[in-house]
């Protein structure tokens, strides 16, 4: 348990970690968000792995969390990153999510110190609205870190809004500022449920 607490290095109330200003000098965001951390214990199911870091409605308490905990290149195999909208639980089963899809993209070991970077602008993305109104269908973002290929994707809630996930897959690959060869793929979390291979099928690719 204590390696565990180790892993996160954040206080359970964002609160605690901003305090360099007043509540009324913050600068709140649109929405409130979660981090949340899934930590790879094989001896409890998966949603008891799962823990709420914590909640964050302002810039300065986004920062005041992302710079307390470890980068995602530095948690272990098998564990992940989340950052959802409030009241969204970071599951293909939540009802929020549940028929929707997401976009992601790979990262083989070699590139971890581009992990963070990468990571890092998706988080940016989200919280200060650069998908306009098609943000709207957005859930939230997920860091995997993985023994082979690290994996980032971005949720969206309906995985038939064409359009909307056209352009906030764009979005992503223009901020990402993603070599022309690589490629994005966006994959519905129901097809993810059933694959049968170590990939699901494609609805789009970028």
């Amino acid at each position: 348990m204590i390696e565990n607490q180790v892993e996160i290095e954040a206080p359970k109330d964002a609160k605690e970690i901003a305090t360099e200003v007043t509540e009324e000098q913050k600068h709140h965001l649109h929405k409130m968000w979660k981090f949340w951390y899934f930590e790879n214990n094989k001896e409890r199911n998966w949603e008891d792995n799962l823990r709420v870091v914590s909640p964050f409605d302002t810039v300065e308490d986004f920062w005041s969390i992302y710079n307390h905990i470890k980068s995602a290149s530095e948690i272990r195999n098998g564990c992940s990153y989340f950052v959802f909208k409030d009241g969204l639980k970071p599951m293909w089963e939540d009802e929020g999510n549940r028929r929707g899809g997401r976009w992601l993209i790979n990262f083989d070991r070699k590139q971890r110190q581009q992990l963070d970077e990468k990571w890092l602008e998706v988080l940016l993305c989200l919280i200060g609205e650069a998908f306009d109104e098609d943000g709207d269908d957005i859930c939230g973002a997920v860091v995997d870190i993985r023994g082979k290929v690290d994996k980032i994707s971005v949720w969206t809630a309906d995985c038939r809004n064409k359009e909307r996930i056209l352009n906030i897959g764009r979005k992503i690959k223009e901020r990402l500022n993603l070599e022309y060869q690589a490629s994005m793929t966006y994959e519905s979390h129901s097809d993810t449920q059933t694959k049968t291979s170590s990939s699901a099928k494609h609805i789009f690719v970028l």
